[in-house]
């Protein structure tokens, strides 16, 4: 599919601080979801523990997004060629989920009291099913509300 064919979106196209507090908003309420049963299964503890977990994290990722978001999509608007390739999404799912590992390791080991081994270990598979989740979040996103202005070369 090329990026021609985001051009029109499904629903509305959507720019600037509106459309990063819709994307950030859905994204995580989502991951809320996922991250708190998956942090129960993994841990062995209750979702109820697991998802005051899930949201302190939820709020370390959406410190991270405007800040990971806002340098790409700088860098992305310096680039000659336009659009979002597999390569560009891989790149970006790659970048924003190997940050939050670096945030958010010592904290599952201070939470569910284990070893940053044991912590990192449990969070490997958290960051196989949010690099999926990411890639294919936005890449929906895209489609239903449009590039943003920064791959449109606007």
């Amino acid at each position: 599919m090329s990026a021609s064919s985001f051009a029109k979106p499904l629903f509305l196209s959507l720019q600037g601080p509106r459309r990063r507090l819709i994307y950030v908003t859905l994204y995580e309420l989502i991951a809320i979801a996922a991250a708190t049963l998956g942090l129960s299964a993994l841990s062995g503890q209750g979702v109820g523990h697991s998802g005051v977990l899930a949201v302190a994290a939820s709020a370390i990722a959406v410190a991270w997004n405007v800040v990971f978001n806002g340098a790409f999509e700088r860098w992305e608007a310096r680039q000659s060629v336009r659009g979002r390739s597999v390569r560009r999404r891989i790149a970006h799912a790659i970048g924003f989920e190997g940050g939050l590992v670096f945030m958010l390791v010592p904290l599952f080991a201070w939470w569910f009291n284990v070893s940053l081994w044991q912590a990192f270990v449990m969070d490997l598979a958290l960051i196989v099913f949010f690099l999926c989740y990411t890639f294919v979040f936005n890449w929906v996103f895209d489609r239903v509300f449009g590039l943003p202005a920064s791959a449109l070369g606007r």
